[in-house]
């Protein structure tokens, strides 16, 4: 009988192994987490479940039952220490588990202050995964102050659930303004306005030089010479794929886990998707780092695995829930050279466009213009930035233009 492992219990391998029974695979399948819980959402993480708003139960994807029925073997709190490509076997401890094709989807790590920076000093933390948040509440909930290191979505997501709690709270961006790498000038001012309106304190362009305590962290020196107290820190400083096992094994990686354009890997019976997972889009190799590629592609590479042999073509979108503002984006702004922006106050978008080409938009409370650009974007559609940017423009009317 054929056996399908997913090395990797997120997002992206539950939605594989559901795609693989749900398409019909009657063969066995293994599904190997390195946590000791099974797949769970991450984005409430740093929301509602850090809030106290969502339960754990309702993190799940789906309760245990559901793999039993399924006939899907969970192997939890079990990290795979080796892949051998070779003689088609995964190592997890003592245990060697043989395959006949393999799925990587392990995801992305926080990247960590180091430890001399200080961060090793206790109340230092990082979000990612469910035990940094279970960590975290207790002293977040205990906070004064507040040092949140970074000033991209998590970093400013965490902001927002800190100053709802009542904790004072200042964000260090080292770059020269918040959101540098994932969103537009534009789009960082709208949110910076966002955060000050809520009394947070951000300092761009200055890096942390090192945290200060003895044990337990007490505040942070910055680079310009200024200190700030602090008794939790949070270091929202980017994200990193997990390719260790995908490179000891001689797999082909490039900014994460070399795919080609039906999901498969270097090696023919070796697979890889979401997070962690490498792939051609628009002429450059990249990473979406988010849950609707996470399922998207999980679904696709699963039937490809069956022999379905479909490229996987992306149509990105991503979310951000800060204070009751909700940023909705659609598209992939890369390469953009303008930007258009409609609305103002509590309502606000921004187009991005290279020439005439719409490449994306980041709506801000604007639930509308988010579903037309998602709609023009999957369409493929050519618009005019000197229509989108006159405030008369019927946004609708551009669907039937």
């Amino acid at each position: 009988m054929a056996h399908i492992v997913v090395v990797g219990a997120g997002q992206a391998g539950q939605q594989l192994c559901a795609t693989l029974r749900d398409q019909g695979f009657e063969g066995r399948i293994t599904l190997i987490g390195a946590e000791p819980v099974p797949p769970y959402q991450r984005p409430p993480l740093s929301k509602g479940y850090l809030l106290g708003e969502m339960t754990r139960e309702r993190l799940f994807l789906r309760p245990d039952a559901w793999y039993a029925d399924r006939g899907i073997e969970l192997m939890l709190g079990a990290p795979v220490d080796r892949i051998d490509p070779g003689a088609k076997t995964v190592q997890v401890v003592d245990r060697v588990i043989e395959y006949d094709q393999l799925a990587i989807a392990t995801g992305l790590a926080a990247r960590a202050l180091s430890p001399e920076a200080g961060g090793d000093l206790e109340n230092v933390f990082t979000i990612r995964t469910l035990a940094d948040v279970d960590a975290l509440e207790g002293p977040l909930k205990s906070a004064r102050r507040v040092l949140i290191v970074g000033g991209g979505y998590i970093g400013l997501e965490a902001a927002a659930v800190a100053r709802k709690l009542g904790v004072e709270v200042d964000v260090v961006e080292a770059g020269p303004r918040i959101l540098g790498r994932v969103a537009s000038a534009q789009t960082a001012d709208t949110m910076r306005a966002l955060h000050r309106a809520h009394g947070v304190t951000i300092r761009e362009g200055v890096a942390l030089e090192c945290l200060t305590g003895e044990g337990r962290v007490t505040g942070a020196v910055l680079g310009n010479g200024e200190t700030l107290e602090a008794d939790v820190v949070i270091a929202g400083i980017g994200l990193l794929p997990r390719c260790a096992i995908a490179e000891a094994a001689g797999l082909e990686t490039d900014g994460g886990v070399a795919v080609d354009a039906f999901g498969r890997t270097s090696d023919s019976h070796i697979w890889a998707a979401g997070d962690c997972a490498s792939f051609l889009y628009r002429g450059e190799r990249v990473r979406l780092e988010s849950v609707q590629n996470a399922i998207d592609m999980g679904t696709a590479v699963a039937r490809n695995m069956l022999g379905a042999a479909t490229p996987y073509v992306p149509m990105p979108w991503f979310w951000s829930d800060q204070y009751d503002v909700k940023l909705q984006i659609a598209g992939l702004n890369t390469g953009y050279d303008r930007v258009v922006t409609r609305g103002e106050g509590a309502a606000i978008s921004h187009w991005y466009f290279y020439g005439d080409d719409l490449r994306a938009v980041d709506a801000i409370g604007d639930t509308r213009a988010y579903m037309v650009g998602k709609r023009l974007l999957d369409m493929g559609k050519t618009v005019s930035p000197q229509a989108l940017a006159d405030p008369a423009t019927d946004l609708k009317a551009l669907l039937k233009a």
